[in-house]
């Protein structure tokens, strides 16, 4: 027969009744008054031990960024509005004025010396140039010319020209002796000068005119500019006695450049 299990044992009043078990608070204060603790479950031992969950606060923008980007932005807008500006202001020149460059060419060229030796080259040409300004409303203001012939890159005459106040609508007609003078050269350039002699009895020539120029449109005056002439495609034929020979001039043409220098270099 199984054996029977009873309850607990009731606590016995001093009268023989049994006594009521005692309250919670009643337990409480019999326990100094602390407050029933039980163990921790699994759940709240493993929450323990993990680390708070902090959201991370949003990253603060960099001032000194903000102000890099304001500024390149300004001055982007800077940049864009002088060149609207300038775009702007161009195209107003251009109706008004129509520029056109000032043109240049060699009307006629007389060789009446050239004599050259082993060390030395003496010669003296007889040169006419044209220059015209086509515009109606601008007048150019040219300093003394400086006047160079060159043939494979060798010297072989200089010269210049006056200053010169080349109106509106104007042809002139300018004339100067270019001449080198028992000028020394090395031994390159006097082979190099005869082979070419040798061959067909004449050189190729090129003319560099150098200058600045200033422009004046109605009252105002711009600031000089330096500007080259560069002529090519002519041909010298050395005199044989004291008769001067005539270069071919027919197939000439000049273009004219400016001449911008920055610091050490000229472009």
């Amino acid at each position: 027969m199984a054996d029977r299990v009873y309850p607990a044992a009731k606590p016995v009043a001093p009268n023989g009744t049994a006594a009521p078990a005692p309250a919670p608070a009643a337990a409480a204060a019999a326990n100094g008054g602390a407050n029933q603790t039980f163990p921790a479950n699994k759940a709240q031992l493993y929450n323990a031990a993990r680390p708070t969950y902090r959201p991370m606060p949003p990253p603060r923008r960099k001032h000194r960024r903000s102000c890099c980007c304001c500024c390149c932005l300004f001055v982007t807008f800077f940049i864009i509005t002088i060149v609207l500006l300038a775009a702007i202001a161009g195209a107003i020149f251009w109706v008004l004025y129509r520029p056109q460059r000032p043109s240049f060419s060699v009307s006629t060229l007389q060789v009446s010396q050239f004599n050259l030796t082993s060390t030395k080259l003496a010669s003296k040409f007889n040169l006419t140039v044209v220059a015209r300004n086509p515009n109606k409303k601008i007048s150019f203001f040219y300093d003394p010319i400086n006047i160079s012939f060159n043939s494979n890159d060798v010297d072989i005459g200089d010269g210049s020209l006056p200053a010169l106040m080349h109106d509106r609508k104007n042809t002139t007609t300018l004339k100067t002796v270019v001449s080198s003078s028992g000028k020394n050269l090395d031994g390159s350039a006097i082979s190099n000068l005869k082979s070419k002699l040798k061959n067909k009895n004449s050189l190729p020539l090129e003319i560099k005119l150098d200058t600045k120029v200033k422009v004046k449109v109605g009252s105002l005056k711009t600031k000089k500019v330096g500007i080259r002439v560069k002529c090519s495609g002519i041909k010298i034929t050395v005199p044989s006695g004291k008769t001067p020979t005539k270069a071919t001039t027919s197939n000439v043409k000049c273009k004219v450049d400016l001449r911008i220098k920055i610091w050490k270099w000229t472009f």
